[in-house]
């Protein structure tokens, strides 16, 4: 028989791993239903409200590049969630967080914890619990975000109407052109003498700027949206075949940056990079007529940019993507793929 073996607390030794989550991720659990990590679960609150609920998992070499700042590592991996979150007109109420680390390095854990816990706050989205786990790697961060809508509220992917106009946010296929320049491509090469403008398209495939305050207009005018994240031209052939529609888009209303404009007049990429490109994690989102102007003027309240881009249509043909002219573009890749 095996006997019982009693161990007090003052014989009691934290793990490694409990070790780890006390020094770096305790300070960011600042939630009450979190119990400061000491608990295998947490509770978060409905308040009556629907739980939205997303996830999504960055991995080396996939996602990021080995290269890359642990904090920009860590705000990516959050906020590639929170833009989720954004595009269902919810407002952040909390993450849990998956960690597949090589090694326990203070040098690279420090600055990803502080770095969490400062987008935690910014966006009011404290850390609940998690996981961590040692990997020979490639290093994983796998994040679920929870957020908050009035019941039956949640924006999806279905509610797209003939005749709802196309607006995005921000502007299409910079973080595209970011990891072009990271790992030395055609744009790298052109903006050899422009530092500036290669490091803001940098920063933008490492830091994605996840549109949350547009989140309760999303909710209160839009019919359907979705983050923009695997590419513009595939997202919205995703949004389009959930509702069951198609869609006209002028390519020439697509808002771009003044490095990616310059890129594309000088022949650098085709504007198929762009459109298909991967991480602009901008909301995309179908509004009626008229409710247009009400969205654009919350844009632009917020200090943020909101373009309409084309208009939905009947039946489920292919989508057409227009040039100035009229003329279709016929795109050979529409969007980024994991696999």
């Amino acid at each position: 028989m095996t006997g019982l073996v009693i161990v007090t607390q003052d014989q009691y030794r934290a793990s490694p791993e409990d070790s780890l989550i006390a020094r770096y991720f305790k300070p960011l659990a600042t939630d009450p239903g979190a119990f400061a990590l000491v608990d295998d679960a947490a509770v978060l609150s409905s308040s009556g409200d629907d739980i939205v609920v997303t996830t999504d998992a960055i991995v080396e070499g996939v996602h990021y590049l080995a290269s890359d700042p642990p904090d920009t590592i860590a705000r990516k991996a959050l906020r590639v969630n929170l833009s989720d979150l954004a595009a269902k007109g919810a407002v952040p109420a909390g993450f849990v967080l998956t960690l597949a680390l090589r090694a326990k390095e203070d040098g690279w854990l420090r600055p990803f914890a502080d770095a969490l816990g400062e987008d935690a706050m910014e966006f009011a989205c404290p850390l609940l619990g998690g996981d961590t786990v040692s990997t020979p790697g490639p290093q994983m961060i796998s994040i679920t975000a929870f957020g908050r809508v009035p019941k039956g509220r949640m924006v999806g992917r279905t509610g797209a109407r003939p005749g709802d106009r196309i607006l995005v946010t921000g502007t299409i296929g910079d973080a595209a052109l970011g990891l072009d320049v990271l790992t030395g491509g055609a744009a790298a090469a052109a903006l050899a003498t422009d530092p500036v403008a290669g490091q803001a398209l940098v920063s933008r495939y490492r830091v994605p700027q996840p549109r949350n305050v547009l989140a309760l207009a999303v909710r209160d005018h839009a019919t359907a949206a979705m983050d923009v994240s695997d590419g513009l031209a595939g997202d919205l052939v995703k949004l389009c075949a959930a509702s069951g529609v198609s869609a006209t888009v002028d390519v020439t209303s697509v808002p771009l940056s003044a490095a990616a404009a310059s890129l594309i007049s000088r022949n650098v990429v085709c504007v198929e990079t762009l459109l298909a490109g991967g991480d602009d994690y901008e909301v995309l989102c179908t509004v009626p007529p008229a409710q247009v102007d009400a969205l654009l003027a919350a844009g632009r309240a917020a200090g943020l940019a909101v373009t309409a881009i084309g208009t939905i249509v009947a039946g489920q043909q292919r989508m057409r993507f227009l040039d100035g002219q009229g003329q279709e573009l016929v795109l050979k890749r529409l969007s980024y793929s994991h696999f």
